[in-house]
């Protein structure tokens, strides 16, 4: 079932022809669809190695173009693997996006696998974000309007109308409260840094109990770091969630706009691919949960 509108339809066949017009030497390998509960793109297996990756939709047109340029620079930095992409793809037949070709990282995601120690876990993902934080930002691409790490304010709109749409499906009250709460914390007033932007448990990789790998860069933008605090709420819970707040050495503040940007994101899927994507449903769920629990508890 496709979960956008005007989503571009994909299959092995239409991989194939991709590749035999423009990676040739790759064109004899065998192809495998991928089953994941990702958002922006259908994913197929490239033998053994490789994966190509092929956008759904407009918006996510643009990001195997950013991922050329930024996934090479970001390597070398960050404590944890990422994907290298080993060839950009181009429009061609019938399809209309940039796609790419990647490594493929072995492992299974935390959305399947927990790690073993989940406070070490913490620690290794801190350090992650901390270096991420580090590279610097002078040659960034600007960010839109609405894209995870701008003020909190731009999601007010989206927010209210998918609390509205929920319904009785999740707890609006309380949802508006605690929303309430993370819009009126300090802005930040540093200077902007790289953000990952979607550390959900489907883009992180575990291997043989521990965090390995980081996927999934289409949201890398530069903004608030509270965005990355994501994970708090839809990876980590009582102790680990607090070893993760203090390996970035969050503030009040930043502790309730992350808050918000863990909320807002799952609040506002939750309609949207409520028949689509019970994967995303369900991690959504989850999110809302430890953020609505945690209001609570104060």
């Amino acid at each position: 079932m496709s979960m956008h509108p005007g989503q571009a339809p994909t299959d092995e066949p239409l991989v194939r022809r991709l590749l035999a017009a423009q990676f040739p030497r790759l064109a004899d390998l065998p192809i495998t669809p991928v089953d994941h509960y990702g958002t922006d793109h259908d994913i197929y297996r490239l033998g053994a190695d490789l994966v190509v990756r092929l956008p759904r939709t407009d918006w996510a047109a643009g990001q195997a173009i950013t991922e050329s340029v930024w996934l090479p620079r970001l390597a070398p930095v960050l404590p944890l693997r990422i994907p290298e992409q080993v060839g950009l793809g181009v429009p061609g037949e019938g399809f209309a996006h940039a796609w790419s070709i990647c490594t493929w990282l072995p492992g299974s995601s935390s959305a399947d696998v927990r790690p073993a120690d989940l406070v070490r876990a913490a620690h290794d993902l801190g350090a992650f974000v901390t270096a991420l934080r580090r590279v610097g930002t002078a040659d960034a691409h600007p960010r839109e309007r609405g894209l995870r790490g701008g003020p909190l304010a731009e999601s007010d709109d989206g927010f209210r109308a998918a609390v509205a749409e929920l319904g009785s499906r999740i707890d609006g009250r309380a949802a508006l409260a605690t929303w309430a709460e993370s819009l009126a914390a300090d802005a930040w007033a540093e200077p902007e840094v790289w953000i990952h932007g979607d550390l959900l448990p489907g883009n992180l990789i575990v291997v043989d109990g521990r965090l390995d790998a980081v996927i999934d860069w289409g949201a890398l933008n530069v903004g608030d770091p509270a965005c990355d605090l994501q994970p708090a709420w839809s990876v980590f819970a009582g102790e680990s969630r607090l070893a993760y707040a203090e390996a970035l050495g969050a503030d009040d503040a930043s502790w309730l706009r992350g808050r918000g940007w863990a909320l807002a994101q799952a609040v506002i899927a939750l309609p949207y691919y409520w028949e689509t994507n019970p994967g995303i449903v369900r991690q959504s769920l989850h999110a809302v949960g430890q953020v609505l629990a945690d209001y609570v508890r104060r």
